[in-house]
């Protein structure tokens, strides 16, 4: 059972993102990286994710899966996992949003998906296709983020948080970064959580406007 417990626990984010109360607050942190991924013929079809995992949730999560006791978690040994943590997230609609010209996009089944493990932290790694290639002639709009506030996605520090490819020449990218409140909620009450959406507040919002 803890086994079956620990190669669960993106599904078991994902429940509980979709079903604890909204008084929850940030349990797990993930760092975001995105490379939106344009078609030849100008139309974009996927989101690239690299999601960085907490130290606590990372030390966790790995417990048990150095096979061969060599104190590295290879690609291999974390293959499983990366398969249901990827499969889990469809419940949450892989907590991403895809607007383009103000129309929200659905999404094909994830692809390419693996885990690594590198500085005692744990990075999922997957590819979120669009159901079907969409031409943005105006804007596109991500968001990646939990609407309860159960998981805290913040993209990461630096220029290459969002990275597009295949793009038409000319494109901008604005990526606003809201500021989040304490970490630990701490002199925060419940009520400041009682919202449920309340993540969509605290989420960091890219928009990409095209020629």
């Amino acid at each position: 059972m803890i086994r079956l417990l620990r190669f669960g626990l993106m599904a078991l984010l994902a429940l509980c993102a979709a079903t604890l109360p909204a008084s929850a607050h940030p349990h797990v942190w993930v760092s975001v990286k995105v490379e939106v991924v344009w078609t030849p013929d100008g139309k974009v079809a996927a989101v690239k994710h690299r999601w960085q995992f907490d130290d606590a949730y990372s030390s966790y999560a790995v417990q048990g899966l150095d096979a061969n006791r060599d104190g590295v978690y290879s690609r291999e040994e974390l293959a499983d996992l990366a398969k249901v943590n990827t499969e889990s997230l469809a419940d949450t609609e892989f907590f991403t949003v895809v607007k383009a010209d103000g129309k929200r996009q659905a999404f094909g089944a994830p692809t390419d998906y693996w885990l690594d493990h590198a500085d005692g932290k744990l990075t999922l790694n997957y590819t979120l296709p669009l159901r079907e290639p969409v031409a943005a002639k105006r804007t596109l709009i991500l968001d990646v983020y939990d609407p309860t506030f159960f998981v805290d996605f913040s993209y990461a520090d630096g220029d290459d948080a969002v990275k597009l490819a295949g793009g038409p020449a000319g494109c901008a990218v604005q990526l606003s970064r809201p500021k989040k409140p304490d970490p630990k909620g701490q002199g925060l009450s419940e009520d400041y959580f009682a919202n449920a959406n309340m993540g969509f507040q605290f989420a960091s919002k890219v928009i990409i406007a095209c020629p």
